[in-house]
């Protein structure tokens, strides 16, 4: 994966709409039991004390206390208990959505993680709950970071994670498609153009382009150069004109478009470079 790549996909993940159906703290029942096959929303167990089993397809696992688990929405998910020592944990359902695709669909990660810091990861489910029964105007704002704050630990504490960017063909083109931009940021690169890549009318590819990426095709080519340039500011010598120069624009037409992206002049965002 590219730098520009990179960026994107930073992003992408970071679209993901949160809906929170419900967060608890339970010491379940011995009874605890139940089947559902591609289930619509994510689970995160987090593990305090007990045995039991989760099922995720096919892979059975008998979570210790201490770990954090995460079923994937879509996934045929299943639990139950295996003696008198039942699980107390918290958890928490919840859907991650970007666009019609689940966030764990395109971001696949370990089944469960051996938490780093387990009162720390207490007392952020307690946040969670707490926000969750909250009725105050920025409740939901306050829901939805805490929520985020645990599905950032958990990406970065899972010991396996990739990106799933082949799994339609709409994901396909459109990573070709992003591919051939960032290789061509000094031209001057036509709607039409990329429409040849994916095979689309001109017209339906910029309303696709525009739903996957948020971006229209010529925003998102600047947003490229801005990062470009960016780099450039604070990494080189280059005089703004001759990086105007490298991206086939004219020094009054990059600056403008530089300011639009970062807030800054060229001139200006340089003098942040440390001294």
């Amino acid at each position: 994966m590219n730098a520009y790549q990179e960026i994107f996909w930073k992003k992408y993940i970071a679209q993901a709409k949160l809906d929170v159906t419900y967060a608890s703290y339970t010491k379940v029942s011995r009874s605890w039991n139940d089947e559902n096959p591609a289930c619509p929303f994510n689970r995160l167990y987090l593990i305090m004390e007990g045995e039991g089993f989760v099922r995720i397809g096919e892979q059975v696992f008998y979570p210790k206390p201490g770990e954090l688990y995460l079923l994937p929405a879509g996934s045929d998910q299943a639990y139950g208990t295996i003696s008198d020592d039942t699980f107390g944990k918290f958890w928490c359902h919840f859907s991650a959505k970007i666009g019609d695709l689940d966030l764990f669909q395109i971001l696949h990660v370990s089944p469960f993680i051996k938490v780093n810091g387990l009162e720390m990861f207490k007392e952020k489910f307690e946040r969670l709950i707490s926000w969750s029964k909250d009725n105050t105007m920025t409740s939901e704002l306050r829901l939805h970071a805490a929520l985020l704050d645990l599905i950032a630990d958990y990406i970065e504490q899972s010991p396996s994670m990739k990106l799933s960017i082949g799994g339609t063909p709409t994901f396909e083109k459109m990573n070709n498609v992003l591919d051939y931009m960032a290789a061509h940021l000094s031209e001057q690169v036509s709607i039409e153009e990329l429409a040849q890549i994916t095979h689309y009318h001109p017209n339906y590819f910029i309303n696709a382009f525009k739903q996957f990426t948020g971006y229209s095709p010529i925003h998102y080519m600047n947003h490229l150069r801005a990062e470009k340039a960016k780099d450039l500011l604070l990494t080189t010598e280059l005089s703004v004109s001759q990086i105007a120069e490298s991206f086939g624009m004219e020094l009054s037409y990059f600056s403008r478009m530089f300011k639009e992206h970062t807030g800054f002049k060229p001139t200006g965002f340089r003098e942040l470079r440390p001294r």
